[in-house]
């Protein structure tokens, strides 16, 4: 076969797989959601009066306990595989770092506490290698002693674990499969939700003819004699015709009075105050600087579509076009769930105790998602006290941070299967954050996002499930998916996705130092993520990017700003 064979029969090959890779993370949607019972939500049928709320349906038959939903991992090559095989019967300190590839050479960690370069901009070298601490090894915190973690956790390589974009496909879905609730807010209130129902204009946008400038209101070709009077202002005024040849002082703003023909601007125009005559300094346009009734929009247009975030213009535009309230739903309220008794709220680490970075980052986090988040409860490694607060939430969402693994203190499992809640993503095949998890409580309770206690893996696991679940929940629309070129060669797990924080260079994207599932310090500095697929990129190939909800976005990634 020539070479131009080859590379059309893997094209075509590389095609199939994808289409194969599609339907099969589709199915496994289907599948999740089917175990809850939920369908495709219908669209939102406003209350009957302002403020009120339709109820929520409740199940109408009992949910039983499902087996995790994960569709299977696509077959590693036979070098991955044996890859695999090795570094699952190797001892914790044999295997390779992860997301390198098994032919890729093993680079250096950055020693914990050494002095870190003296590069302003923090892009790493060639590779961007992951720091040696796998995140496969617990959901505990950064930090916590290995002592406390299990030798080989079960997460680690799991051949259920979901498919990243599945993953998201299904949080998604499960948060738009329940009727949406919506209230009647006033002005003062909606910024921030997202509007259950058009926006409808009320009334002529000018509702009237006005002037655009201030100046004067003339009739007919002039010279013009000037009428006697204070002229007309915004809100008052006379509303008497303008016979022809005549002219009249104006504000920007004042309605225009009947057979106007043009405004004259102040600065182009001469008035010869003792003959009462008023010249032109340029030609004069019929219609010139007037804002016809209607200009903006006819009584009846739409204005904005239902789905609209409430930001401030929309404020404005509501108020411009009558409203004094708004059909919104209501944010998505989230309780967070600190677990681990080796945190601290305050003061340096110190005898074995760290200091917990997730409490204070994900409540203003899940804020800019749009949500409305309760203040973090602190339940250390108490699987009662986890219990109760789960049974007890009255949340759309429930977040936990760490005892996701199998380790001795982690009890997020043991207390979903108590409790019936229905595993529907356990694990992800996403580096880091991988022993990730979403359920849903039984009896059409909240959702819940399990997220490694590891401060990197957290966010991975609050971008992949939780983000895509609030969205769903509020009623915004499907985020738009963007791509950039990556300016450097990233290494990639051999099974896994990789998700690195990143920050925009002109028309690419430059892969950050730290960005081990236990550090913070790439992602504070970064624009978004770039998705790695599994295998790596070299440099030049287009990634998906997920950009962070204040990040600025650049005029090449315009409309895709989270």
């Amino acid at each position: 076969m020539t070479a131009h064979g080859r590379e059309a029969a893997s094209a075509d090959g590389g095609r199939s797989a994808e289409e194969e890779r599609a339907a099969e993370e589709e199915r496994a949607v289907d599948q999740a959601l089917a175990l809850v019972g939920h369908k495709a939500r219908a669209r939102h049928r406003p209350p009957e009066g302002p403020g009120e709320t339709p109820p929520k349906p409740t199940p109408s038959s009992p949910v039983s306990p499902p087996s995790p939903v994960s569709p299977p991992s696509p077959s590693p090559s036979p070098s991955s595989s044996a890859a695999a095989a090795d570094s699952a019967s190797a001892g914790p300190e044999s295997r390779p770092e992860p997301g390198l590839t098994p032919s890729s050479p093993a680079r250096s960690a950055p020693t914990p506490g050494a002095t870190p370069p003296s590069s302003p901009t923090p892009v790493v070298p060639p590779l961007a290698a992951p720091a040696s601490t796998a995140d496969s090894a617990s959901s505990r915190p950064h930090g916590a002693s290995s002592a406390d973690r299990p030798a080989s956790s079960p997460h680690a390589h799991r051949t259920g674990a979901t498919a990243w974009h599945a993953a998201r496909a299904l949080a998604e879905r499960l948060g738009r499969a329940a009727p949406l609730a919506a209230h009647r807010f006033p002005l003062d209130r909606a910024l921030g939700h997202v509007l259950a129902e058009a926006v409808v204009a009320l009334t002529d946008l000018p509702s009237f003819d006005t002037s655009a400038m201030d100046g004067w209101a003339v009739a007919g070709p002039g010279p013009w004699t000037v009428k006697e009077g204070e002229g007309l202002l915004a809100g008052r005024g006379s509303t008497e015709p303008l016979p022809d040849g005549q002219a009249l002082r104006i504000a920007t703003g004042a309605r225009l009075p009947a057979d106007a023909t043009a405004v004259i601007r102040s600065e182009h125009a001469h008035c010869d105050e003792a003959r009462r005559l008023l010249y032109a300094g340029r030609e004069v346009v019929q219609g010139q600087d007037i804002r016809p009734r209607g200009q903006e929009c006819r009584s009846g247009d739409e204005l904005l579509p239902a789905g609209t975030v409430v930001t401030p213009p929309v404020l404005g535009l509501a108020a411009a076009a009558g409203y004094d309230a708004l059909l919104a739903v209501p944010r998505p309220r989230v309780d967070v769930l600190v677990l681990g008794d080796e945190l601290l709220t305050a003061g340096l680490p110190h005898d074995g105790l760290i200091r917990d970075a997730l409490g204070p980052m994900l409540a203003p986090w899940l804020r800019a998602l749009g949500a409305e988040v309760a203040e973090p409860r602190r339940l250390g490694d108490d699987a009662g006290a986890l219990r109760r607060a789960l049974v007890s939430s009255d949340a759309d969402l429930i977040l936990t941070t760490g005892g996701t693994a199998a380790g001795p203190v982690d009890h997020v499992h043991p207390v979903l299967a108590e409790i019936g809640a229905d595993l529907l993503v356990d694990g992800v095949a996403v580096r880091p954050g991988h022993p990730m998890l979403l359920a849903r409580l039984a009896e059409g309770g909240p959702c819940l996002v399990g997220l490694p206690g590891n401060p990197l893996a957290a966010v991975s696991g609050l971008l992949t499930l939780a983000e895509p679940l609030l969205r769903g929940i509020a009623g915004r629309p499907t985020q738009d998916r963007y791509r950039a070129p990556v300016r450097q060669e990233v290494h990639g797990h051999p099974h896994d996705t990789r998700l690195i924080p990143v920050v925009h260079r002109e028309d690419s994207v430059v892969p950050l130092h730290y960005n081990g599932p236990a550090m913070l310090r790439g992602i504070a500095a970064a624009d978004g993520l770039a998705v790695v697929p599994p295998g790596g990129v070299r440099s030049g190939t287009e990634v998906e990017i997920l950009d962070l909800p204040w990040a600025s976005a650049s005029p090449w990634t315009e409309g895709c700003f989270t």
